[in-house]
């Protein structure tokens, strides 16, 4: 575990102190080293824990997501050098430093097997996340947005912090191999039927904010929209999959629901969110807040899986999550060179490009069909998975499953057909082709994809 958190802390003083010359090339050579250092925890095992230490370990469920995070760090700072091409070098420095600082929290979160320290990392993403949110976002608006992430978060985690504290004290232990020992060691008996019902609620309740659960998810096209790319990719990629791993982790402490009513509302509200957030993503007219309410919509199905707790169900929600990750921010790197050239984050003012940027308009096809879940995607595999999971547990579930996969295809060809195909804007007279760094980067988010479709197994979590 510390040959990869060392070598990622040592980013800072690279970034710090490297000539501003070869600043961005230091730290993305860098990042890509420990990314692919860090594909070794994707190593089959038959040890329910891997490289397991006394606060940290790997096992099957964080190992995909730990390799994920590693993934996108030089990803985001590919993408990150044009914006800030005008900025001073004091800025793009902090920038730089404000995004590594975000990694070593969120590789303690997946990895740690203490409830406490999963909290305190949980929580600690949220500072550089709203500082690139506040101040690198391109509208005035990114202050409402901030505040929206930062209220949402902050309400949420204090009845987890207390949540946690109270179940040390029932428990006598936060250790989450430990906690697994018991079975359910949280669910409900005659005697403390409320008490273990608000504590099931506190403690998803931080995680179904950050997934986020529709209804809890106002904060999430608000962050969006303002966030520069890095933070949208770091958004959409990372810190949505914190809350659906939180999810995992609480779930397997909890009784399914047949004995847990409250789960019940948590799967009503899940399914019900695709669906409305499908048919909200036909009616935009902003391609980013397209792009933010589909990830609401996708990781409705990943809450929905993870309440029912099958091994099914757990083992699409794994593979929906990482393949959504990498699905989410491709689109949102496309989405920012669309907006770098045009100036513009309108759908209708940046239609008909396919004929300026025809290479583009292949990253873009590519990028929708996985986001539609085209065979043979792992984005199918997953979803096909859930819905199965959910229609053995009730058979109507396939009426709103059913009805949010038609959906999600219509959107997604509804946005594709926009940006691509149409009369060209009139005011677009110029545009500047694209560059081998934006090439490169669509091309790293597209080849773990398509590698991913050979070897699926490697992030299926508990089945394989």
């Amino acid at each position: 575990m510390l040959k990869i958190i060392l070598p990622t802390m040592m980013l800072l003083p690279t970034a710090l102190l490297s000539p501003l010359k070869f600043m961005w090339a230091n730290i993305t050579t860098h990042s890509l080293l420990i990314a692919t250092l860090s594909l070794q925890w994707l190593a089959p095992s038959y040890h329910p824990y891997k490289n397991l230490t006394q606060w940290t370990g790997t096992d099957q469920t964080s190992s995909a997501l730990l390799v994920l995070s590693c993934w996108l760090l030089p990803l985001m700072i590919l993408a990150s050098q044009n914006h800030l091409h005008h900025e001073p070098p004091t800025r793009k420095r902090i920038f730089a430093t404000t995004l590594i600082t975000v990694q070593p929290f969120i590789i303690l979160a997946f990895s740690t097997t203490e409830l406490m320290m999963f909290y305190i990392s949980f929580e600690a993403t949220l500072i550089p996340t709203l500082i690139l949110i506040t101040r690198w976002g391109n509208q005035p608006e990114r202050l409402s947005a901030g505040i929206y992430l930062l209220f949402y978060t902050l309400i949420s985690s204090l009845p987890l912090l207390v949540a946690i504290l109270f179940m040390q004290s029932q428990t006598g232990t936060l250790h989450l191999p430990t906690l697994k020992l018991t079975p359910y060691p949280l669910s409900p008996t005659p005697v403390n039927h409320w008490s273990t019902l608000l504590l099931n609620t506190a403690l998803l309740m931080a995680f179904m904010v950050k997934a986020p659960l529709y209804g809890l998810h106002l904060w999430l096209p608000k962050a969006h929209v303002e966030a520069p790319i890095a933070g949208s990719m770091l958004l959409a990629a990372l810190l949505l999959k914190l809350g659906g791993y939180g999810i995992m982790r609480i779930t397997c402490l909890t009784s399914p629901p047949p004995n847990n009513l409250l789960h019940y509302s948590f799967i009503t509200l899940a399914l019900w969110g695709a669906l409305m957030t499908s048919s909200i993503c036909l009616r935009q007219v902003d391609l980013k807040a397209l792009i933010a309410y589909s990830s609401v919509s996708h990781m409705g199905l990943v809450v929905a899986a993870c309440m029912i707790q099958t091994h099914w169900s757990f083992s699409g929600a794994m593979i929906l999550m990482i393949s959504h990750g990498l699905t989410s921010s491709m689109l949102f790197c496309l989405a920012n060179t669309n907006y770098e050239r045009t100036h513009s984050r309108t759908l209708l003012l940046a239609q008909g490009l396919q004929p300026l940027l025809p290479l583009m308009a292949i990253w873009w096809l590519l990028a929708n069909l996985t986001n539609m879940a085209l065979p043979p995607t792992t984005n199918l595999m997953a979803e096909l998975s859930i819905m199965v999971a959910l229609f053995n547990w009730s058979s109507t579930t396939i009426l709103l499953t059913g009805t949010a996969t038609l959906l999600t295809a219509s959107y997604t060809l509804f946005m594709l057909t926009t940006t691509q195909r149409g009369t060209l804007s009139p005011y677009i007279t110029t545009l500047q082709s694209s560059t081998t760094r934006e090439h490169l980067l669509m091309t790293l988010h597209l080849l773990p994809m398509l590698l991913l479709i050979l070897k699926p197994e490697l992030i299926s979590g508990p089945l394989s």
